[in-house]
């Protein structure tokens, strides 16, 4: 009884490995993913998307990998720059497996071994590099490792697509210099942009007055030019009258009784001018006999008037 108990026991067993193995032969491969077989511990085939179905107890699916691009997290390290300043770096790997078969076999784990080999290329390019031209030149940084992977990660069937440094973290005594020389130099800026703020406007003031003055001097010509216009127009309208009368004068004279007339009106004329200097208070020194009318009135008339009295 107890011998037909083990039997039964033995058997059940045997037909759940036999089940068993039978499962695990069978295998769905999803999309973007693959599974090197090997066969008796050799390298068969890769299976990819879809469904197959391995020789129990002979096939062995030894290998899964993803054959999607995958993002790797590349830890801080610290890196000296060639002016002997420590700053830690990290970054970000994005690489895909483009053949399965050196995947697995060229190399134990290729994530490790990129990771590795990104920190210590990026300790190598960092050593030649000053502090200041690390901040500037990512890119070339980015392009370099970059170069430095393709041709390593080759023979491990996998290709780096990118990588990129996420963070660059000098020291703190570092950081606070920088912030200082920033600073001095938006102060120096600040300083620079007002002292050509105020000369342009000194520029500016001195060409307005340079303007008004030029404008002054201009306006001061004009009305030199038209008050000399003007007092030559005056002159020459007081000319023109002037040799206007003096030709209707001659003209008179010339006429019947035309020099009595005139005589005449020199002689009030006279006699008005001398009422005037006759003020009170006034001296005058005359050189004419003023008693004598007569006289005084042949010198200032002629010698015609004294032979007509």
């Amino acid at each position: 009884m107890i011998i037909d108990l083990f039997l039964w026991i033995f058997w059940a067993g045997f037909a759940f490995y036999i089940s068993y193995k039978l499962y695990r032969s069978v295998r769905i491969v999803s999309a973007q993913e693959c599974i090197i077989v090997e066969r008796l511990g050799r390298y068969n085939r890769t299976l990819h998307a879809g469904f197959h179905i391995l020789i129990p107890f002979i096939d062995d699916d030894a290998y899964y990998h993803t054959l999607k691009e995958q993002a790797i997290d590349v830890p801080p390290q610290t890196c000296i720059t060639k002016d002997n300043v420590k700053v830690e770096m990290d970054g970000i790997l994005y690489l895909r497996v483009i053949d399965p078969q050196k995947a697995s076999y060229g190399i134990d784990d290729y994530r490790f071994a990129v990771t590795q080999l990104v920190q210590t290329t990026m300790r190598a390019i960092i050593g030649t590099m000053d502090m200041d031209t690390t901040f500037e030149t990512r890119e070339v940084i980015n392009s370099k490792i970059l170069e430095v992977l393709d041709q390593a990660a080759e023979p491990w069937g996998v290709r780096v697509n990118r990588y990129e440094i996420v963070n660059i973290a000098p020291p703190k005594s570092i950081i606070e210099a920088m912030e200082r020389e920033k600073k001095a130099q938006i102060t120096k800026k600040a300083q620079i942009s007002l002292s050509e703020g105020d000369r342009d406007a000194r520029i500016n003031r001195s060409l307005g007055i340079k303007e008004e003055a030029i404008n002054k001097s201009e306006g001061e010509k004009q009305k030199r030019i038209n008050e000399a216009e003007g007092l030559a127009s005056e002159i020459e309208s007081i000319a023109v009258a002037t040799a206007k009368g003096i030709e209707l004068l001659a003209a008179s004279i010339k006429t019947k009784g035309g020099k009595e007339a005139v005589k005449l009106r020199i002689a009030q004329r006279f006699i008005k001018e001398v009422e005037k200097l006759g003020q009170e208070g006034t001296e005058l020194v005359l050189p004419l006999n003023l008693s004598n009318f007569k006289s005084v009135m042949k010198s200032v008339l002629g010698n015609g008037e004294d032979k007509k009295g």
